[in-house]
């Protein structure tokens, strides 16, 4: 019963929102992940990052993307929890975890049932169309799962839409490039520098001058 309602949420009510109101140019689709286990990471300006990056996925594989999100905020009442962890998919996350050591339990869970795992590696939002420095937490999640393939979005236009603070939707195009799949390597420097390597390139493609 869930995942029919999930499902004609997205295809009834999320999709021609985002796709027919708010308006979206795609780059290179074909490279999102068929099946997980994947994490598919992105820059995150606005309310509506999750839900745009949600509607690339169709049929049946919205039932295994699972947005990683603040506890603190999408688990704060009953309503907006049931939303949450039922219609959105959330894996909720604690911001000041009491036990650090199984912060990332709930991801690797997903990832182990062969789910698709969207992460934000600002953290909370930033400021409109600015990307701020990229933390590390992705870096020790996928070091016990190095196997586990990274697939890069970047998105523009979403920060002039409804950015941080904002509750009043401004219709605005918005434009997605979405990269090749990379892996972990050991070396952190290394790797959060490719990370944002990537980013940066798929930037660059829309000449969109966005870091801080």
């Amino acid at each position: 019963m869930i995942k029919m309602l999930r499902r004609l949420l997205y295809t009834f009510v999320i999709r021609p929102f985002i796709t027919i109101i708010l308006g979206l140019n795609v780059r290179r689709i074909e490279n999102l992940p068929k099946e997980g286990p994947a994490v598919v990471v992105a820059n995150h300006n606005s309310h509506l990052d999750t839900l745009v990056l949600m509607t690339l996925f169709r049929g049946k594989t919205i039932h295994q993307i699972r947005p990683i999100a603040a506890a603190d905020y999408f688990l704060k009442n009953k309503v907006i929890s049931w939303f949450s962890l039922n219609m959105i998919h959330i894996i909720p996350l604690e911001r000041k975890p009491k036990d650090k050591d199984r912060l990332f339990d709930g991801i690797y869970e997903a990832l182990d049932k062969n789910q698709i795992v969207i992460l934000f590696p600002e953290g909370s939002r930033g400021e409109p169309e600015v990307v701020s420095k990229l933390k590390s937490g992705i870096y020790y999640l996928l070091r016990e799962r190095p196997e586990v393939p990274v697939f890069p979005v970047f998105m523009h236009g979403l920060g002039k839409s409804l950015p941080k603070g904002e509750r009043t939707f401004v219709p605005f195009f918005c434009d997605v490039f979405i990269g090749e799949g990379f892996h972990w390597k050991p070396d952190k420097k290394e790797f959060m520098g490719n990370v944002e390597e990537h980013m940066r390139a798929l930037a660059a493609e829309g000449n969109f001058k966005t870091w801080e």
